[in-house]
């Protein structure tokens, strides 16, 4: 009789989290999740990603190999702390495996090295002797199949014909560097193809470096798109958002493309960029021996998208406004004099 499929858990399933499952599927491996207290959305995100419904974290906990954490910044911890009562608690089963849990949320280093704590306490109930924790970033999109052209480019390029090649041909994939003692590729039997498939790549023995190259990494693109944020609105309010387009095409070309698709693409993001941004700010501080004072400004911009536009409502796969530059600096500059109005 075959044997069944690795399990990899995944918490929770966002739209990352979504296109996580869906390649893991497509390469193999069952994904399942716990969606109690989570909204209908998310349910029905985990469906349509053929992920299954499992009634809670220590029934999550007791049916997979591996755990990975996908959520915003601000749940980062709490949801650390739900698979150590898992994998702990007194509901928990215990394993014949050690459970790998790879946290792969944007958050500073230190954030990352307590969180890790978690699972190495002395004198608790067993998580430190039942966890591999792996610390990870993701960088970059979704991921998602190829159109039929990419792929047989992919393939022509690659030249190989295992699985994993296949999997590298079908598949635009976000690049997943991990850090600490220990990694994917270590679990006995399926770990070497569950860390291929991931597109993952082992960057440091430390904890910390993974979660702090993320963070360098998104200073230069959701900081980026922060600054365009700010100049396309203030640019609308002079009356100038024109001429500045015009003026960044001729001159700073790829730029402006680049701010461009931050600025349309970030308003369904914006209140997970929030907490990101803060992250950000305790990393320069912290690691790096600067003022934090850029970062929380931008967190501040994208607090202002979240809770003062009408950009906060939009939902990914469901957008209405902020499509162009035009609407996003026009949403923004009505929702900001409004708050504005208020304030005074």
């Amino acid at each position: 009789m075959a044997s069944l499929p690795p399990k990899i858990g995944i918490l929770s399933i966002g739209d990352m989290g979504a296109g996580l499952a869906r390649l893991l599927g497509a390469a193999g491996f069952a994904v399942a999740t716990n969606c109690r207290g989570r909204s209908a959305d998310t349910a029905d995100r985990a469906r349509a990603a053929a992920v299954e419904l499992l009634p809670s974290d220590e029934a999550l906990a007791e049916a997979c190999a591996v755990v990975l954490s996908v959520v915003p910044p601000r749940d980062t911890l709490a949801t650390a702390q739900r698979v150590a009562d898992a994998v702990s608690g007194p509901g928990a089963v215990p394993r014949a495996e050690p459970l790998y849990f790879a946290d792969l949320n944007a958050v500073a280093p230190s954030t990352v090295r307590g969180i890790a704590a978690l699972f190495g306490k002395k004198g608790g109930r067993g998580a430190e002797s039942s966890v591999r924790f792996v610390d990870g970033c993701i960088l970059g999109g979704p991921p998602s199949l190829k159109t039929e052209a990419e792929s047989s480019s992919s393939a022509a390029a690659g030249g190989g014909s295992d699985a994993a090649d296949d999997i590298a041909a079908a598949w635009t994939r976000p690049s997943i560097p991990t850090s600490g003692p220990h990694r994917l590729a270590d679990i006995p039997g399926f770990g070497a193809r569950l860390e291929a498939t991931l597109n993952m790549r082992h960057v440091s023995e430390d904890v910390g470096a993974a979660s702090g190259l993320k963070m360098c990494f998104a200073s230069f693109s959701k900081g980026f798109t922060s600054l365009a944020i700010q100049a396309f609105t203030t640019a609308h309010r002079l009356g100038i958002l024109g001429d500045l387009q015009e003026e960044l095409h001729n001159m700073l070309g790829p730029h402006y493309k680049l701010a461009s698709k931050g600025v349309v693409g970030m308003a369904p993001k914006a209140y997970r960029w929030v907490g990101e941004m803060e992250e950000i700010a305790r990393t320069v501080s912290e690691e790096g021996g600067f003022a934090p004072d850029s970062f929380v400004g931008a967190a501040k911009v994208y607090r202002a998208v979240a809770d003062d536009t009408v950009l906060g409502r939009e939902k990914i796969g469901k957008r209405k406004r902020g499509t162009t530059v035009e609407d996003v600096a026009a949403a923004m500059a009505d929702g900001m004099q409004t708050k504005r109005k208020k304030d005074d």
